[in-house]
């Protein structure tokens, strides 16, 4: 991956980001609020030998007192010097308790020993700080003092006494937002990359790529109307969601321009991508450009097309292929007339017996002679292998892929069943895509006014179809003029 990838694994995760940076700052303050405040006092002491000899004198005096100092600093922590002090102040604790909050250094080649105490209460700090102090002193006298009596030759004296802090000294509310906004940022951005990693789905024409350079004839764009409103028909002309499908017919045009299949099925990985909606759609587009389109519902398992168009579904496909009836009379007008519809018919017991037999080889070919395009609503490749048999009669296979939804690992088994067939794939046409983010499919030029769009629906309120079938009839023919117009002319450029 690129830089370009990672990028656009972050734009896709920007919310986990978002909330885990969040949840850091949070955590953060909630530390330092939580967490009681320490306070620290500190002393300084200076050790000097108490010697008043020549320079030589001093100098070695000095020397030693230097290598003395990091004995006393380690004695600071010992109990000869905290109990007397716990005792002073009565503090109730063990010398190794109070070790833990007392702090002893000294700067290299110096006879200054500092001594800090970290304690809830600032006043106590002072205190156990000062009496340390205290302590140290008489400790050092009574260890140095000869065996055989006399004075101690080193001194120590307290040069910056203790006293109470006005400030905590923890916690440090800055540093905790701080870390606490660097740690969320480095969760969230190695959440987002491990999540981008392992998420195998399908979001835009990146991912596709990674497995199939099929061309990709369109992106239709996710509309939340669609589920109540599937058809274009229903649509105003202008939404992002129409203008795709006739993106998708000129695209499906081009493709088709050295193979000239006259028709073609359109097919999925696994259910529910919205290949059948695809297939209307793409259909009455097709019709709507001056086309005599013939739309085939070959879907004998779960059959759509005749709810979506308000048809009548009890004989179509299945009662032409057993000869109960001829075709001319199962082919049901739609729309402007320029569309005719075959519905499955009833659903048999062998769908891919059927869908591979010389009489649907037969059927296909009546059609292609009778009508410019032939759009066929194929089943779901992986489930079944009604679509595989069907692509062997067909001049061409379009594969739709829900974007959000199908993984790749899916999407390339079904390009494998294709490939072992010898199918002709025209194409991949990504389904609900986003309107918005790094995987978006919109149309910035074209605008929609949703007012316009209300009082259409409003218009047909007040004049509305005596049937369900009647009034997408009625509604199919809305763009046809101009449609018809445009593909005249890309007729003549060609």
């Amino acid at each position: 991956m690129d830089i370009r990838d990672y990028l656009r694994i972050l734009r896709r995760n920007w919310m986990i980001v978002a909330i885990l940076t969040l949840t850091g700052l949070l955590v953060g303050g909630a530390a330092s609020i939580i967490v009681p405040p320490t306070y620290t006092a500190g002393t300084q002491l200076f050790v000097a030998i108490q010697n008043s000899g020549s320079a030589q004198e001093l100098q070695q005096g000095n020397t030693f007192t230097q290598a003395r100092v990091q004995s006393y600093v380690k004695t600071v922590t010992t109990p000869i010097v905290l109990q007397p002090a716990i005792d002073e102040l009565g503090l109730g604790i063990t010398p190794t308790k109070l070790a833990e909050k007392v702090k002893v250094s000294t700067d290299l080649n110096t006879v200054l020993i500092k001594i800090d105490v970290s304690d809830h209460s600032p006043v106590q700090a002072a205190a156990v700080a000062q009496a340390i102090s205290n302590s140290l002193i008489r400790a050092v006298e009574s260890l140095e003092r000869p065996k055989n009596g006399g004075s101690s030759p080193v001194s120590l004296s307290i040069i910056a006494p203790a006293e109470a802090p006005t400030e905590p000294s923890a916690p440090n509310t800055k540093l905790n937002l701080a870390l606490g906004f660097l740690l969320g940022l480095a969760g969230g951005l190695g959440a987002a990359l491990i999540r981008g990693t392992f998420d195998t789905r399908i979001r835009g024409e990146a991912d596709l790529r990674q497995i199939t350079d099929a061309p990709v004839l369109g992106g239709i764009a996710y509309d939340a109307d669609s589920s109540k409103q599937p058809l274009l028909t229903e649509a105003h002309h202008q939404t992002p969601r129409a203008e795709s499908f006739r993106t998708l017919r000129t695209n499906l045009r081009f493709a088709n321009v050295s193979v000239r299949a006259d028709s073609f099925i359109v097919t999925s990985a696994l259910p529910g991508e919205g290949k059948s909606t695809t297939a209307t759609n793409l259909a009455i587009s097709l019709a709507q450009a001056g086309q005599r389109v013939c739309l085939v519902d070959a879907d004998l398992r779960r059959p759509m097309v005749d709810q979506y168009l308000g048809l009548e579904r009890s004989v179509g496909l299945t009662t032409a292929l057993v000869g109960v009836a001829d075709l001319e009379d199962l082919l049901q007008p739609w729309g402007n007339e320029q569309l005719s519809v075959l519905t499955s018919g009833s659903i048999p017991p062998n769908p891919s017996e059927l869908l591979g037999s010389t009489e649907m080889q037969r059927l296909i070919q009546r059609l292609e002679a009778q009508f410019d395009t032939v759009v066929i609503d194929a089943p779901p490749l992986l489930p079944v292998t009604d679509a595989a048999v069907l692509s062997q009669h067909v001049g061409g296979v379009v594969v739709v892929v829900s974007a959000q939804k199908t993984r790749q690992p899916s999407l390339e088994k079904a390009l494998q069943a294709l490939s072992l067939v010898k199918a002709n794939v025209l194409g991949v046409v990504l389904n609900r895509l986003p309107t918005k983010g790094p995987d978006a499919y919109a149309y910035g030029y074209y605008s929609y006014d949703r007012h316009e769009k209300s009082a259409s629906a409003n218009a047909d309120v007040q004049r509305p179809a005596r049937t369900f079938g009647e009034r997408r009839r009625r509604s199919g023919a809305e763009d046809t003029q101009s449609d018809s117009e445009f593909m005249r002319v890309l007729e003549g450029k060609k």
